[in-house]
């Protein structure tokens, strides 16, 4: 593990939470419109039921902001070593550090602006940074003896949302932290950036979940990946924050066999191991 006493824990109640609640995915869910009666019945019963909770269950979240660089189609992560990988040194020694590689997938087809998209394209090619985060929520601890259908996914979608939301709050507090900062810059300027998470159409393949575990160590917040990358609790996030300005959320798409093998290929996996993981876009 390469570990450093750079990676943040943050502790969310409901109340923090409720307001970075998207109640789109929530209608989405439920397969309802949220201007329906059947969704504003819905919703109501969501508020009243987040109301009835404890406030402490709400949601953890790990944050670590690391350096970072792309170099073509990888993102590359600099993290200094642990002390148990480091041998002995003296104060004067440079820092030790570590590279990790993280391949992304580029899009096969041009989009509008004719431009095929990769998430490494908004990671300078020399000196840059990003985040990474996971998120969970502890109410879905609650959820497993629960018999009623209705009961069961009521509880499970708030849930979901809640590790949704704690995303979105981190992303804005951690945005808020850099702003501040009078020694760091992101990309030359400010700017929202995005969040693309692990799973989702700009980032398909679950298995880098297993490499973002080893940065931030997922399990410090009950977080377990499966042989599959899958995160257990389901209702967690995890995923990258990139902060250049020009950012924007795509979607992979469909991908070649040339470009599987090359992906394959910088994932340092075997072919038969990483078409599990990208079977939705091959």
């Amino acid at each position: 593990m390469f570990l450093c006493i750079m990676i943040q824990r943050f502790r969310y109640t409901v109340a923090e939470l409720v307001p970075y609640i998207d109640w789109a995915y929530f209608f989405h869910a439920w397969q309802v419109k949220g201007d329906s009666e059947q969704g504003v019945e819905l919703k109501e019963d969501a508020l009243q039921r987040l109301m009835g909770i404890a406030s402490e269950t709400g949601a953890e979240a790990l944050y670590r902001q690391v350096k970072a660089y792309s170099e073509g189609d990888d993102i590359v992560i600099k993290v200094e070593r642990s002390k148990s990988q480091k041998v002995e040194k003296t104060l004067l020694d440079p820092i030790d550090f570590q590279t990790i590689k993280l391949p992304m997938l580029r899009q096969q087809r041009l989009g509008a602006d004719g431009v095929a998209l990769c998430l490494a394209d908004f990671v300078q090619t020399t000196a840059d940074s990003l985040g990474i985060f996971a998120t969970t929520s502890a109410l879905s601890l609650q959820t497993s003896d629960i018999t009623n259908p209705y009961e069961s996914l009521m509880m499970q979608t708030l849930a979901t949302r809640l590790a949704e939301a704690a995303a979105e709050k981190l992303d804005e507090e951690t945005r808020r932290m850099i702003e501040k900062s009078k020694s760091q810059k992101v990309n030359g300027a400010k700017g929202r950036g995005i969040r693309p998470a692990i799973g989702y159409p700009s980032l398909p393949d679950l298995s880098v979940n297993f490499l973002l575990d080893e940065l931030i160590e997922m399990k410090s917040i009950g977080i377990t990946l499966t042989e599959n990358g899958a995160m257990d609790p389901p209702s967690s996030v995890s995923g990258l924050i990139i902060r250049h300005p020009a950012a924007r959320y795509f979607s992979i798409g469909p991908i070649s066999e040339e470009q599987f093998e090359d992906y394959t290929r910088r994932r340092c996996l075997p072919p038969e191991r990483m078409r599990q993981f990208l079977r939705a876009v091959l």
